[in-house]
């Protein structure tokens, strides 16, 4: 695929390996990609987009901020309706939902 067949997030998502995944998330973590140029706000918003919606493929345990509860008490604040993933929307940078 080349950069001009680019249209969505799915052609990115079509195209990121585990190995993107984890150095988006390294660069997110720091701020900054791997040559040490610092992440813009714009670039920030694209990676966390791009990580949130590639981790909808991956098991619940293996995505970004996931806590285990096992054995945990529940509380009012648990989902009963957790078991369906909400579905994901990209912004554009800048916007925010109402």
């Amino acid at each position: 695929m080349s950069d001009n067949s680019i249209q969505s997030i799915q052609d990115i998502l079509a195209m990121m390996t585990p190995e993107v995944h984890e150095n988006l998330k390294t660069a997110v973590e720091l701020g900054k990609w791997p040559d040490g140029r610092k992440l813009t706000a714009e670039q920030l918003e694209y990676c966390l987009q791009a990580i949130i919606a590639y981790e909808q493929h991956l098991p619940e345990e293996a995505r970004v901020g996931y806590i285990d509860r096992t054995g945990l008490k529940k509380s009012h604040c648990d989902d009963d309706d957790a078991s369906k993933p909400a579905p994901v929307t990209i912004l554009p940078p800048g916007t925010t939902r109402h």
